[in-house]
């Protein structure tokens, strides 16, 4: 088991070209999804397939993931109709590691989201966002992807 510990922002604007990066793309989709923070969701990121069961709320969360073979993944994706999220992902270093930007697409075309994982919450607690992060999301439940999976970009 893990914990996973990370910080999410809002993007109002790039401060930079994306220009020929490439980044991954991402769709994911939940088949338990609770309000007390239990979700266990599949998800294929380009030509891997995962699976991941997460427990908790906020910052600091435990996280267990396991790769699935396609078939797998097949198997239970269509168990997340109505609760699916598309992406793309661009990792994007920040002076204390490695932001990922996510620039969804589908029903939230127009949405982007960054966010960044720690070793420590001492360690999410001094990070300092640059000047093109925006709001902190990472306590608005609206913007966990279980939420927008089903709910859309929050108004």
């Amino acid at each position: 088991m893990g914990i996973e510990i990370e910080r999410k922002f809002l993007v109002s604007q790039l401060p930079f070209s994306l220009g020929t990066k490439r980044g991954a793309k991402i769709r994911q989709g939940y088949i338990i999804a609770t309000d007390d923070g239990l979700e266990l969701r599949v998800r294929q990121k380009d030509e891997r397939f995962f699976q991941t069961v997460k427990f908790g709320e906020g910052l600091a969360r435990t996280e267990i993931e396991i790769e699935l073979s396609e078939k797998q993944f097949m198997q239970l994706w269509p168990n997340t109709q109505g609760r699916r999220v598309s992406k793309v992902r661009y990792p994007v270093p920040v002076t204390q590691g490695t932001a990922e930007l996510d620039i969804f697409d589908g029903e939230l075309d127009g949405l982007l989201l960054v966010e960044v994982e720690f070793d420590t919450v001492d360690e999410s607690r001094q990070f300092e966002p640059p000047d093109w992060f925006g709001t902190e999301v990472t306590e608005d439940k609206r913007y966990k992807n279980k939420h927008l999976s089903v709910h859309g970009i929050p108004k």
